[in-house]
């Protein structure tokens, strides 16, 4: 995340937030994701914090674990958030009706 224009406590309540809602601990998402267990619980409290920022790599790792689109952390408006969660959800059906709006 290094250079992103999307803020750390942006980021951070988004990766609690996918964290909770999945009913995973802190050590628990890490250890999924790759991290050693020892570094585990500290390293995803920092990021939720926003102390420090994931690199993308590890970012692509907690989502795929948590089962949501890498975007979702990435974008800064929540609603538009919120759509890329729906969106990932939706079908290939749905997806290209909603595109042939203009």
């Amino acid at each position: 995340m290094k250079n992103s224009p999307v803020s750390p406590k942006i980021f951070g309540r988004r990766l609690k937030k996918a964290r909770l809602d999945k009913g995973l601990s802190q050590k628990q998402l890490g250890i999924l994701a790759g991290i050693d267990e020892f570094a585990a619980s500290p390293r995803m409290n920092r990021y939720e914090k926003g102390v420090h920022q994931a690199s993308i790599d590890i970012v692509q790792q907690i989502a795929s674990v948590l089962g949501v689109p890498l975007a979702y952390f990435y974008t800064e408006d929540d609603a538009l958030a919120e759509l890329v969660m729906r969106w990932d959800k939706l079908s290939v059906e749905a997806r290209e009706k909603i595109l042939s709006i203009t």
